[in-house]
């Protein structure tokens, strides 16, 4: 067993997204035009959306919630692959993102299918609670403010379905989960977070050392 982990370099990463990236114009556009804003990177990396989207069609998944919307790149990544049927709730607070993503969802028309909410993360999952959509979800996508991570994770279990799926991004956090004197309150959450679900009987866990870190958790 190898005690070390191969990261790929840019030539290879390059190479991976000719050979295994299949995305649209529109995905494309969204993609670049969400690189020349002051907070690009904060979307999922095009072969992390393109793998969710396959999660969704794996779990054959029909209603999804995410939080974090930004520009809705993942958005929709995983839209795309829902059926006809399917619906997904995202939620973000930043109008001047969410105007970006709505014009691309309509572009790609499944903007039927997509259901923004605006509002704090933590109000949006407990208003749902409240409406009673306890265990209605298939997929929960975490990917908005670090420091919640754990509420977010909390209200997940409560909103997915036995045997759904709870996915995290950014479980690395550029590597900065390894400094024990970073103590910057996004950085503790993650770190205490990742121990939590190592121990969690509640799960099924693995970490994906896909773009800053993906933890994928079933719920037993």
């Amino acid at each position: 067993m190898t005690s070390s982990m191969r990261s790929p370099s840019l030539e290879l990463l390059a190479y991976l997204r000719q050979n295994s990236l299949r995305e649209s114009d529109i995905q494309r556009r969204l993609r670049e035009e969400t690189d020349t804003l002051d907070h690009a990177g904060w979307e999922v990396a095009p072969e992390q959306a393109q793998f969710l989207g396959l999660i969704v069609q794996l779990m054959g998944a029909k209603r999804i919630l995410e939080l974090g919307t930004f520009t809705g790149h993942s958005a929709l990544a995983m839209a795309m692959a829902l059926p006809a049927d399917g619906e997904l709730v995202t939620c973000d607070m930043v109008e001047d993102y969410t105007d970006i993503a709505e014009h691309y969802w309509r572009e790609a028309t499944v903007d039927h299918k997509i259901t923004l909410r605006l509002g704090p993360a933590p109000e949006t999952v407990k208003a749902l609670l409240d409406e009673g959509k306890a265990e209605k979800f298939d997929l929960v996508f975490i990917d908005a403010n670090k420091k919640d991570y754990d509420t977010y994770y909390e209200h997940a279990l409560q909103l997915v379905r036995q045997g759904g799926l709870i996915a995290m991004d950014n479980m690395f956090w550029d590597g900065r989960v390894l400094d024990q004197d970073d103590n910057e309150k996004s950085t503790v959450a993650l770190r205490a977070l990742i121990k939590k679900l190592h121990d969690d009987e509640r799960i099924t866990l693995s970490i994906l050392p896909l773009d800053d870190g993906l933890a994928l958790a079933i719920k037993r």
